[in-house]
């Protein structure tokens, strides 16, 4: 496995095959893709030019990254879709194994897949462990002094260098208490 570090950024082979979609079309398919590590927490895909089928049309968006150098945006272009300034590359990049690899906004495809599974919001990374172990510990949860859950049977989630997250039954929380709100959330670990 290939493995490069500089500043910030480590690049690694993935062994996985990875498509992405816009417009319902292929934009790339590909078994070489390379996990870059350009935030400590969590790898992006970057994919080797040679296996983007898509059209990339050249912007005249120039970004500076001081570990990878000036990257050039293109507007990706299928038949049935359009994204502008949703894919770039480096290639003049200090990090060698970047300059023949293109690099797409995730949420600018309409879907991501490894192998045949959908994946939502970025890469897992294959350091990263997720574990759910059901439990007695006693968990209450207050909100300004009032109890809105109270359970003795969570399960709690031990995600590699994050907290413990604990989950408890609906039928242990005190819904009439809570508003629902819009927000949503997304892991590509747990879902939405």
């Amino acid at each position: 496995m290939m493995s490069d570090h500089r500043g910030q950024v480590r690049v690694e082979q993935s062994p996985k095959r990875v498509r992405a979609y816009l417009g319902g079309e292929l934009v790339f398919d590909t078994i070489r893709p390379s996990l870059v590590w350009e935030i400590p927490h969590y790898p992006a895909y970057y994919i080797p030019a040679d296996d983007v089928v898509a059209k990339l049309d050249v912007t005249d968006t120039v970004t500076h990254s001081p570990s990878r150098g000036d990257a050039q945006h293109f507007t990706v272009r299928t038949s049935r879709g359009e994204a502008v300034d949703a894919a770039w590359r480096y290639p003049d990049s200090p990090l060698e194994a970047l300059r023949d690899l293109v690099r797409f906004d995730w949420p600018a495809m309409d879907s991501w897949f490894e192998e045949d599974e959908e994946v939502i919001v970025h890469p897992r990374s294959p350091y990263s462990r997720v574990d759910t172990l059901a439990s007695s510990r006693h968990v209450r949860v207050l909100i300004d002094g009032v109890a809105v859950a109270d359970s003795t049977r969570p399960v709690l989630l031990f995600e590699t260098g994050l907290p413990t997250r604990y989950y408890v039954p609906q039928t242990d929380v005190r819904t009439e208490l809570l508003t629902p709100t819009d927000k949503e959330t997304q892991c590509p670990y747990k879902g939405t």
